[in-house]
């Protein structure tokens, strides 16, 4: 007869017989009763657990339901499973369906910032957004108080959007030359999810988006995961080189163009007016639609960029893309898109077959930042704060690394394009700034080729942090070049 030590909690709330298939369960798994086992008879065991027999048998049919135990006859009641080896049988292969999902897993790298971008110890020359200290908490006080006297309902919105802020957007769009009715607005949630959605409702799998090269979306595999292929255009510092794109074009008759000329990410090239006139006539020629990402436009530090592709274009070539995540707040979750109608109504369809809708109460915060014109106020501000710190950013890139690497002033937006002067091991670069406490982005993720170059962000760090990071990434960086010499 076995001795237990154990008896269940009768002025417990859990059922008695719960209790004791807890217990049995427990056994189990510690192997104290192994698969095979004969487990006491019931008599015995309510003895044991001071239960009537009832009670013991309720426990040992759960027991039996959850395929751990079988039988009752006279070969007993016996253990046909343990915990582990139930959960291999009726647990499905998650692994393989992680393998066979669609969408293609991220950059090691990029995830492994992902992952430590949260952590308090870290500097973050990698984040692409303006630092908490920017953000504009009186502003947003005022704007959320205006929200609350006007907010009615919550409920979904309109296939496009809510209507009160395509309006907004219309007459925000017009003071840069882009004259769009709100039917032709869509809202998003955020730029990324306005290529996703022109990439599943527009293109065929097998189509080309012909990118920059270096292109923030070589850090992505949106296109890919979608059946797509990517092909790089090379950029000099007018922006992507328009005439070689007859020469690419010839090799991919479904095809798109993805470009931000302003600002442009990584690089921080500005696409002149010139280029911008050349590149629309020559898309237009070949009947190349052009996807024209402008997020970075308000973050001009010197002077305000060329007009949009997009108010340039009379044919309806040029599906133009907004946000205010760069400007105001990505957790807003909120951007737009521009095109013919035509080709709004079906991506404003696939927007509600995918999310319903962006946020209603992130729309209205939106729309009242623009009418208020509390949101051009924000955007000066944050432009002042912008050039104070690039200049923080290029006096230290100038003291630490003017002999070590090559880099480009920005005109605006958050990035320095620095490129070593030096062939390294990148990855180990990487790795090593992580070790120490570094965050940043290796530009082979953006490149079609693998490359030597950083893009080092000066929009995010307190600005104490930024000058400690960058001096501690030139010693990293000098060390590495003199042991890769020795």
């Amino acid at each position: 007869m076995l001795n237990l030590d154990w008896k269940p909690n009768k002025a417990s709330s859990k059922a008695l017989y719960l209790q004791i298939a807890d217990y049995i369960k427990f056994k189990i798994s510690t192997a104290e009763w192994p698969v095979g086992f004969v487990i006491p008879p019931q008599r015995e065991l309510s003895k044991l657990f001071n239960v009537n027999r009832s009670t013991l048998v309720s426990a040992l049919d759960e027991l039996k339901a959850e395929g751990l135990l079988e039988g009752n006859g006279k070969g007993g009641t016996k253990i046909i499973n343990n915990i582990s080896q139930l959960l291999n049988n009726i647990q499905p292969n998650w692994q393989s369906y992680i393998e066979e999902g669609i969408h293609m897993p991220n950059f090691k790298t990029i995830k492994q910032i992902n992952d430590l971008e949260f952590k308090s110890d870290y500097i973050r020359l990698s984040t692409g957004e303006a630092s908490p200290e920017m953000f504009p908490q009186e502003k947003m006080s005022v704007v959320l108080n205006e929200v609350t006297k006007s907010m009615k309902n919550l409920g979904y919105e309109g296939p496009k959007g809510m209507l009160y802020l395509r309006e907004q957007i219309s007459k925000y769009l017009n003071t840069f030359g882009i004259k769009a009715p709100a039917s032709s607005i869509l809202i998003v949630s955020g730029a990324l999810q306005a290529i996703q959605l022109i990439t599943i409702g527009l293109l065929q799998q097998g189509a080309t988006v012909f990118l920059e090269d270096p292109s923030y979306m070589y850090s992505l595999q949106t296109f890919q995961s979608l059946g797509m292929r990517r092909s790089g255009i090379p950029i000099d510092e007018e922006g992507i080189k328009a005439s070689l794109i007859p020469e690419y074009k010839k090799k991919n008759n479904s095809s798109i163009l993805y470009t931000i000329p302003n600002f442009q990410n990584p690089t921080g090239t500005v696409m002149s007016q010139n280029r911008r006139q050349e590149l629309m006539k020559v898309c237009q020629k070949e009947k190349l639609p052009i996807i024209e990402d402008d997020v970075y436009r308000e973050l001009w530090i010197d002077t305000p960029p060329p007009k949009p592709i997009k108010s340039i274009d009379k044919t309806g070539l040029v599906l133009y893309v907004g946000s205010v995540s760069k400007t105001l707040s990505p957790g807003l979750r909120i951007g737009w898109i521009v095109g013919p109608e035509p080709v709004i109504e079906r991506l404003s369809d696939i927007k509600m077959q995918t999310d319903y809708g962006s946020s209603s109460l992130s729309q209205l915060t939106v729309a009242k930042w623009i009418e208020t014109g509390l949101y051009f106020d924000h955007i000066e501000t944050l432009r002042k704060q912008l050039s104070l710190r690039r200049q923080v950013t290029l006096e230290v890139l100038q003291k630490y690394f003017s002999e070590i690497a090559t880099w480009n002033i920005p005109s605006g937006g958050y990035y320095v394009w620095v490129t070593l002067k030096y062939k390294i091991g990148m990855y180990k670069l990487f790795n090593e700034a992580c070790r120490i406490g570094i965050l940043l982005y290796p530009g082979y993720i953006y490149d079609s080729n693998f490359n030597y170059s950083l893009r080092i962000s000066y929009s995010y760090a307190p600005i104490e942090e930024l000058q400690q990071g960058l001096y501690k990434l030139s010693k990293l960086i000098k060390k590495l070049i003199n042991s890769k010499d020795t």
